[in-house]
């Protein structure tokens, strides 16, 4: 009998490659627009990006505004006029096309697959995140998806897992395992769902006073904890 019936995956650098996924699309949008793409305008970007989503995971911006404010605070550092709205749709479709899985990630999840219910849960973009899940292998394994901004609210909030918990009939959060790269979002909001944890650190990066159930540094240790 497995340790936990439902596993709950977030996506972006947990099962998809969102790194590569960003930086890939960031510099197509940016080529388009006729911006530099050399290191440091990327850089400049994904720098202003991680401010604002650390700020989202805060409490402290809207997502809707988050992703327009972005671009504008983007454009402005450049020196650019531009619409920074538009800016955003195009960014969101290009990354939409960039489904690229993390090593391990498919194999882990068809191994798991007959022995639980598994899920995606995400604070992503809907246009981006069901454009890299259906064009993902993972779409024929792990068949439920639920992002934020379809469920109007976000991990950490406790409302959020609530939702899934809901439309997953799960009624002993004990029996599910939340795991993701996210101490806040991710290991917070599942601890304070009931659920236990696996927090996915390959860099091992400290973690201070947020401690998970689980520590993995490779997907594949997810495999004996789950099944037990």
């Amino acid at each position: 009998m497995p340790r936990y019936d439902y596993v709950l995956f977030d996506a972006d650098n947990t099962l998809f490659d969102f790194d590569r996924s960003e930086q890939a699309a960031i510099r197509l949008a940016l080529e388009r627009r006729g911006y530099p793409t050399d290191p440091e305008t990327i850089g400049l970007y994904l720098a202003i990006n991680q401010a604002l989503w650390s700020r989202f995971n805060r409490g402290e911006i809207a997502q809707r505004d988050l992703v327009v404010e972005r671009f504008a605070l983007f454009c402005r550092v450049m020196g650019r006029q531009d619409d920074p709205a538009a800016f955003n749709r195009e960014y969101l479709e290009l990354l939409a096309e960039q489904s690229i899985l993390l090593p391990g990630a498919e194999e882990l999840c068809r191994a798991l697959a007959p022995h639980c219910q598994l899920a995606i849960i995400t604070n992503g973009m809907s246009v981006a995140q069901r454009g890299r899940f259906d064009r993902s292998p993972l779409r024929e394994i792990v068949h439920r998806l639920f992002i934020s901004e379809e469920l109007g609210v976000s991990k950490p909030d406790p409302a959020y897992f609530s939702a899934v918990f809901r439309q997953m009939g799960i009624t002993r959060p004990e029996r599910a395992l939340v795991v993701g790269d996210n101490l806040l979002t991710d290991i917070r909001g599942g601890q304070n769902a009931g659920t236990d944890t696996a927090w996915y650190n390959p860099r091992r990066l400290p973690g201070g006073a947020i401690r998970p159930t689980w520590q993995l540094e490779d997907l594949q240790q997810l495999l004996p904890i789950v099944l037990g």
